[in-house]
């Protein structure tokens, strides 16, 4: 099951996409309660959208982004029924991509 949900809405020659991921992002810097002890630091590192071949949006990002990070942003050039990927890869190398079309 992917970690990503996306949305994709063409309104005026502007495409706007949403997405919801699901990921942990800790810090590194908060003790576990029960053990005492630091939880390791697990966050996503890059976020890549492209749409026909071509990077849109990339977002470099640390440990200070909130848990299930929600991303929007705005793009020119697309069409409806275009295919996007968003694409993801994490501090400890796990990634995960998804797509969807713009509607």
């Amino acid at each position: 099951m992917s970690s990503i949900k996306m949305r994709a809405k063409l309104d005026g020659g502007v495409t706007t996409v949403k997405a919801l991921i699901s990921h942990p992002m800790d810090t590194g810097l908060v003790k576990d309660k029960k053990t005492d002890k630091l939880i390791p630091a697990h966050f996503i590192q890059e976020v890549t959208v492209t749409h026909k071949g071509t990077t849109v949006m990339t977002a470099e990002w640390g440990g200070a982004v909130s848990k299930n990070p929600y991303l929007s942003f705005r793009f020119k050039g697309g069409s409806a029924g275009d295919t996007l990927k968003l694409s993801w890869v994490d501090n400890q190398g796990k990634s995960d991509s998804s797509e969807g079309q713009i509607k």
